[in-house]
């Protein structure tokens, strides 16, 4: 069984087990019912992405190039505009969160970015001394929440650490940090989102990719989901260790890099796909 499907049943086991419910839920499923979930408090995992080990689960079909693409939306169009997101990539699953009638997400995520010039001011922490440790990107800003309605960051703090190998070779390695994790729809994607951030980031300075650290505070599966999550844990997983392949060349430009450029390697998913109602 490949790493990740042990860590991905691991958390399902760990939460139909022992998780506890949640009390006076946020999230409405579209019916307009309280989406309460069980969760666990404090999920961590460690990726070794230079020996092989890459975050995403065998056991149902992950989509990613959709996700690759709200990255980029993210980080490198640095807005928080709906229409960008469908017209450029073709991706329409935000709209649930749309503030209003505005057209947008709210002064959230890529607008938080744009406001900020996290990416810029990141880039150029880096280039001015590699070695320091303040390579953090913070989407927790309250004076955005204050601005506009939205969803508030899941994903929200990112940390980047430089290191030279006795063999001289550079690495770089990133700490994903979330609030709030849906265990059997959003899992993998976040964690892959950002390992594909940490690559890019890599790539424009020349540098290899070394691990990924995922800290998860709340961990959880919504109240309509525990059958799904059963099927799951009865599937037999991949016993391929799948890859994601940035295929530039080092020293591109963090700005240049396209979706097509990535390609996931020897991902064979357990089909068919299963239906998740989203909470909202």
């Amino acid at each position: 069984m490949a790493y990740a499907d042990q860590i991905f049943k691991g958390n399902i086991q760990n939460i139909l087990d022992n998780g506890v419910f949640s009390e006076q839920a946020r999230p409405k499923y579209k019916d307009g019912k309280t989406a309460n979930s069980k969760y666990i408090t404090g999920a961590f995992a460690v990726y070794d992405l230079e020996n092989g080990q890459f975050p995403i689960t065998s056991l149902r079909p992950i989509p990613i190039k959709s996700a690759i693409k709200e990255l980029m939306w993210i980080y490198q169009d640095q807005t928080s505009d709906l229409s960008v997101l469908k017209e450029k990539y073709g991706v329409n699953y935000w709209d649930e969160w749309e503030v209003g009638t505005t057209g947008t997400i709210g002064q959230r995520y890529g607008a938080t970015v744009k406001k900020y010039d996290i990416i810029g001011k990141l880039l150029a922490g880096l280039e001015k001394n590699p070695w320091n440790r303040r390579n953090i990107i913070n989407l927790w800003q309250y004076e955005d929440f204050e601005a506009t309605e939205g969803l508030l960051p899941c994903a929200f703090q990112t940390m980047f650490e430089v290191r030279r190998q006795a063999d001289g070779q550079i690495y770089l390695d990133a700490t994903l940090i979330q609030r709030s994790n849906d265990m059997l729809v959003a899992h993998h994607i976040n964690a892959m989102q950002y390992v594909a951030l940490q690559m890019m980031i890599a790539k424009h300075f020349s540098w290899k990719v070394g691990k990924f650290f995922y800290f998860i505070n709340n961990l959880h599966i919504y109240d309509n989901q525990f059958e799904q999550a059963n099927t799951l844990l009865s599937r037999t997983p991949s016993e391929k260790e799948a890859r994601l392949v940035l295929n530039v060349p080092d020293g591109t430009n963090f700005f240049d890099i396209k979706p097509e450029n990535f390609e996931l390697v020897d991902y064979e998913p357990v089909k068919p796909q299963l239906r998740f109602d989203l909470a909202i």
